[in-house]
């Protein structure tokens, strides 16, 4: 099952085989899900190591600070080094950094450690455009959309993950396991993935400044950028809120009760094949319209689901595969065009791309958590509507700006 065979730019690219589609999936679910560990522990974490109230936020945050570093600083470079190498460097970055978090006695080295894992996570977004590259026009947004469906798996699944280890051993638990299983994925992809040596003869400043021209030039990239960090956004504004709701007396569910729930977003990677497939038969404008309605539906659902109620649960829980849906469904047909413009600047394009709509989700975050401790989740509900409604008019005027 190894290949060998080195895969510059030119070559004509032949169709993934299913064993190397599922290990790209699989890489990519296993690093995105360091960055989601340190959210259900950041309570623990805050409570063993001795971090003030005020500084807890940090846990969370310096981890999401070193992901956007890495995404316009260390992605590019898929541009311009061997692919293989840097994935693999970066995946044995990560298993060093997630075993140093688990070792941190103080505030100090375990946010060394998180801001490490958030640089060294990117390595997803240097495997996606990886795969891209490998597969032919005709299937390439298929082969996008069953990767992301596992990278998405990934960052559903990490939550209720680390919740359930840590509540039966301790969060130090989660940090060794997860940096066992970088060290065996990245022995796994150094024996099948190929060697990519791609064209750009840039230096690394001149591949910086590049960025800059293309974020100005670009005006597939802008819009999907943009309509994707409004889907973002409300994602992301979506998951920070609902497990205070759940925990609320109104619901009243432990950590083991939310994790459960957030099982249910896992449903949305069902979408990614069926976007990618969508978007290569041309149906992008048609697909995306479709995400962003749902996205805005799910908010409408939610509405009538902060009774505390079963059947609250079960229109919460239905909004949250809603918008799972929506985003994933919108994320690939973005992949998918932004992919289309040009073979030797998909990594830059991706970078850019990634740290629009992690800027968007950012925001969300931050919204999200002012509004829910300001006006509850009607509140909430309302302003995440907010981020695909304005989504969605900003893409009726594509047509226009043709």
């Amino acid at each position: 099952m190894s290949i060998s065979a080195t895969t510059p730019d030119e070559a004509i690219p032949r169709a993934l085989s299913p064993w190397l589609t599922f290990l790209f999936a699989a890489a990519c679910g296993l690093v995105a899900a360091n960055l989601y560990y340190g959210q259900p522990l950041a309570g623990p974490i805050s409570a063993d190591l001795g971090f003030t109230p005020a500084a807890t936020g940090l846990i969370v945050t310096l981890t999401q600070i070193g992901y956007g570093l890495g995404l316009l600083l260390i992605v590019p470079l898929g541009d311009l080094t061997e692919n293989r190498r840097l994935v693999l460097m970066l995946i044995a970055v990560s298993a060093v950094a997630l075993i140093g978090a688990a070792l941190s006695s103080t505030p100090t080295t375990f946010l060394v450690a998180s801001l490490s894992i958030g640089l060294s996570s990117v390595a997803v977004q240097v495997l996606v455009p990886f795969a891209a590259n490998m597969a032919p026009d005709a299937t390439r947004g298929q082969v996008v959309g069953n990767v992301m469906s596992g990278l998405l798996c990934g960052i559903m699944l990490a939550r209720p993950f680390a919740s359930f280890v840590a509540e039966a051993s301790s969060w130090h638990v989660v940090y060794y396991v997860t940096a066992g299983v970088m060290l065996v994925l990245a022995v796994v992809l150094r024996a099948n993935l190929p060697v990519r040596r791609p064209t750009t003869r840039l230096r690394y400043g001149e591949l910086l400044a590049s960025m800059g021209h293309l974020a100005l030039t670009s005006r597939v990239l802008q819009r999907r950028a943009l309509y994707q960090a409004g889907m973002f956004g409300a994602f992301s504004l979506f998951w920070t809120t609902t497990p205070l709701l759940l925990a609320s007396p109104a619901f009243g569910l432990t950590q083991n009760g939310i994790a459960l729930f957030a099982l249910a977003g896992a449903a949305g990677a069902i979408a990614s094949p069926i976007a990618g497939r969508l978007a290569d038969r041309g149906m992008t404008k048609i697909a995306s319209t479709l995400a962003m309605l749902l996205g805005m539906a799910a908010f409408l659902i939610s509405h009538f689901a902060g009774d505390g109620s079963l059947g609250a649960l079960l229109l919460l829980t239905a909004a949250a595969i809603l918008l799972d849906f929506g985003v994933t469904t919108n994320l690939v047909c973005g992949q998918r065009a932004i992919y289309a413009l040009n073979p030797e600047h998909r990594s830059r394009l991706n970078g850019l791309f990634m740290a629009t709509f992690f800027a968007g989700g950012a925001l969300g975050s931050a919204l999200g958590g002012w509004a829910y401790a300001t006006g509850g989740w009607t509140m909430t509900a309302w302003i995440g509507f907010c981020f695909p409604a304005l989504a969605f008019l900003l893409f009726l005027t594509e047509g226009r700006g043709k």
